[in-house]
């Protein structure tokens, strides 16, 4: 497949988009935009300059003035029809998923549905920005406190779930009257920025209110973040670079919104149903290889039935259709690069010299790593510890349900998390002990509804997406009161 293969012309998706107009970078680099299956360019294009983002948060800071002031009707307008765009275009969307991210067909039609969702989620928040109106002490006061957009909105985008997880943050923040910029991915400019801008300058968004600079971080991503303009900061990626991201806007006094990475477990009570927990976390590991922030790191079974998951869960991962990931049958597809396989390899060998046993995959084809399988997996060994960020899956024994607990909270982060228990009740018990912002009873990790919140605990991020917890990232809610009757100030005559 080719960009040409799409509504688009292939020059669309190497323009930045600022002030309404598609027009070239200004930056010292050429980026190039590649297929991680099949290696082909996709496209190259000229990096932002800070003079670029200049003029992005400039025009984003104009615009959002009168966006702000547009009627509640008129900005629900806007993301409905973008909802409806997004159906008439949602082959294109898909192929450029499988094309520029390496997603397999099934996580792209589930990226789609997710980023939808939210889009239409977004459209009911002009209707929900609700003010108070508050007694007071001082006769004749009347105290109002008001909820408005927090002005212009700075969005880092990730390159594994790009159209979902850009959307997440653009799609509330522009429903609710602030501006927004983008800066994508490198790897995914075009379903993490271009795209998007695309299909809101096609709903009819006013010009300026959303603008996209695409650029390598190294040229212009502490710029992003520290510009005077942006209010709120929302990243998506990695806790080194959120550690980072979150240190310069504290300097600068900014919010953030900074959604990190997860080394999330799966417990297996000994009362569990295991083939019904094995085809959950078959699915929860290997869904877009791994590479998804919610994804299971560790699968953590209680010993009476260790031997019987594991059985089941290995059966069931030899079935599992790895390589081209534009196949429908496809759940593994390639990693996002060549050097990720080298390094997961790196970290299988180590497992194994440390006495983990290499019961499946360890082997590859070009970027496709196969579904592996590491059992017998100690607390000790380095692997655990870090979060994977591929199709490799760590099966660790618990002797009793305590020590699972233990275990799945043996981490720095806290991101998502699962346990199967034929009792949901003791499961809830159980969760309500796991440090993680999500867990899910009887199912697996990978869990996200537009309407629910979303985030993390620990070194998983600051801050909380979706529903009634987007409306209150975006927002923000000021004191304005009137003194209707003449008031007397002791001492002052």
């Amino acid at each position: 497949m080719t960009l040409m293969d799409n509504q688009r012309t292939a020059a669309t998706w190497t323009k930045q988009y600022i002030s309404g107009k598609w027009v070239d970078g200004t930056g010292e680099k050429m980026l190039e935009n590649i297929n991680p299956y099949t290696d082909e360019v996709i496209a190259v294009w000229r990096s932002s300059s800070k003079e670029d983002i200049d003029r992005a948060y400039q025009s984003a800071k104009k615009s959002a003035v009168e966006w702000k002031a547009a009627l509640p009707s008129v900005k629900e307008g806007v993301l409905r029809k973008m909802s409806s765009l997004m159906n008439e275009r949602k082959e294109e969307i898909i192929r450029l998923l499988i094309t520029e991210s390496g997603s397999t067909r099934i996580k792209a039609e589930a990226e789609f549905a997710a980023a939808k969702r939210v889009v239409d989620e977004s459209a009911s928040f002009p209707f929900r920005m609700k003010g108070e109106l508050l007694p007071s002490n001082t006769p004749g006061k009347e105290n109002r406190v008001l909820r408005e957009p927090k002005g212009v909105v700075g969005v880092i985008g990730p390159w594994n779930f790009p159209l979902h997880l850009c959307l997440r943050s653009v799609a509330p923040a522009i429903a609710l009257g602030n501006g927004v910029v983008i800066k994508p991915a490198s790897d995914t400019p075009i379903t993490a920025g271009w795209l998007i801008a695309d299909l809101f300058e096609q709903a009819g968004l006013p010009e300026g209110v959303l603008n996209v600079v695409a650029g390598s971080g190294s040229e212009i991503g502490d710029y992003f973040v520290t510009h005077p303009v942006p209010k709120v900061i929302s990243f998506t990626g990695s806790t080194e670079v959120g550690r980072g991201i979150g240190k310069l806007a504290g300097e600068q006094l900014k919010e953030t919104a900074l959604e990190l990475g997860g080394n999330n477990a799966m417990i297996v009570l000994e009362d569990a149903d295991i083939e019904h927990a094995a085809q959950a976390a078959v699915f929860g590991k290997f869904l877009h290889q791994g590479q998804i922030c919610m994804a299971l790191n560790r699968i953590i079974v209680h010993a009476n039935i260790y031997d019987r998951f594991l059985q089941s869960f290995v059966d069931k991962a030899k079935n599992i259709q790895a390589g081209d990931p534009a196949d429908p049958s496809t759940l593994v597809g390639p990693l996002i690069r060549q050097k990720e396989v080298e390094r997961l390899l790196k970290l299988v060998k180590q497992a194994e010299e440390e006495g983990a046993k290499l019961l499946l995959g360890g082997t590859h084809e070009q970027a496709v790593l196969q579904p592996t399988v590491l059992a017998d997996v100690k607390p000790g060994q380095g692997i655990v510890q870090q979060e994977l960020f591929g199709p490799v899956a760590l099966i660790m024994k618990a002797k009793d349900e305590q020590q699972a607990i233990e275990l799945t909270n043996d981490t720095p982060y806290g991101l998502s998390g699962s346990i199967f228990t034929t009792n949901p009740e003791r499961g809830y018990h159980a969760a309500q002990q796991i440090e993680s912002g999500m867990v899910h009873v009887n199912d697996q990790s990978v869990n996200d509804e537009a309407h629910v919140m979303f985030g993390g605990e620990k070194s998983s991020g600051i801050g909380r997406f979706g529903g009634e917890w987007a409306i209150d990232k975006f927002t923000r809610t000021r004191w304005i009161s009137l003194q209707h009757q003449h008031r007397d100030y002791p001492g002052v005559k």
